[in-house]
């Protein structure tokens, strides 16, 4: 059996260790992650992708001055301590640069504009606000109300609204597409800004809602765009890789 810890001389070994990691949920997801950067490290080899011994020494040194380990002899007490040999760290740290090196050529500039030129619309935003009532009559009257005094919308969203958005007069803010109901997201996203829609009901018709589109924001390549273009270019990436492979858990 191999110790992990122990706690008053106690030891608690690997296999109920990780036990407990699956009993707590948090298994799935470590396995999760580990599954996806050998695919990344994998994938990259098989793309000839090439990391150099020097940027393995780089990335060891860079390892080693994070964790305060200035000699020689420091490094080695702490891998010792681990359990782990230098060649077990060469080779975790050649897998990383593995990785980094697919995710940056999956992800990079020209890939991100790519994606976001024949999706742009996938990342079009509005901004809105909603009144949510327990009735659909007062959800006729309500918007019967709001077509003729739209200026009243906040103010009857703080008064009436059953939301958890009525102390911000109803407002939610950004909303990119698919955040919404399928039903309601095409014609939110249709409107113009000003427009009043609804009331929509809820699947079980207890509860009926009310938008108001405040603003329309359509798709640009800013931060936070690219920066969903890429999760997304490395999830699509990922889920190709992992139908090429036979993963089982264990």
């Amino acid at each position: 059996m191999t110790t992990v810890v122990k706690i008053d001389g106690d030891a608690i070994d690997l296999t109920e260790f990780v036990r407990v990691l699956k009993l707590t949920g948090q298994f799935e997801a470590l396995l999760e992650q580990f599954v996806r950067d050998r695919l990344a490290a994998l994938g990259a080899r098989k793309a000839g992708i090439k990391v150099s011994e020097s940027e393995i020494q780089e990335r060891a040194d860079q390892f080693r001055r994070v964790r305060g380990l200035h000699r020689a002899s420091d490094t080695n007490k702490y891998l010792d301590a681990m359990r782990i040999s230098l060649e077990e760290l060469e080779s975790f740290i050649t897998d990383s640069l593995y990785h980094e090196k697919m995710m940056g050529k999956v992800c990079g500039d020209p890939a991100v504009q790519g994606y976001f030129k024949l999706n742009s619309p996938k990342f079009d935003s509005i901004e809105v606000s909603h009144i949510v009532l327990d009735s659909e009559a007062k959800a006729k009257e309500m918007i019967a109300v709001l077509r003729d005094d739209p200026d009243s919308f906040d103010g009857l969203a703080r008064e009436h609204s059953i939301a958890d958005t009525r102390e911000r007069g109803g407002l939610i803010g950004k909303v990119l597409r698919g955040s919404l109901r399928s039903d309601v997201e095409a014609k939110v996203f249709n409107a113009a800004a000003g427009d009043l829609l609804g009331p929509f009901a809820s699947a079980d018709r207890t509860t009926f809602e009310i938008f108001r589109v405040n603003a329309k924001h359509p798709a640009r390549l800013d931060d936070d765009t690219a920066t969903e273009v890429r999760r997304l270019l490395g999830e699509e990436w990922l889920r190709a890789r992992a139908g090429e492979h036979v993963i089982e858990a264990s």
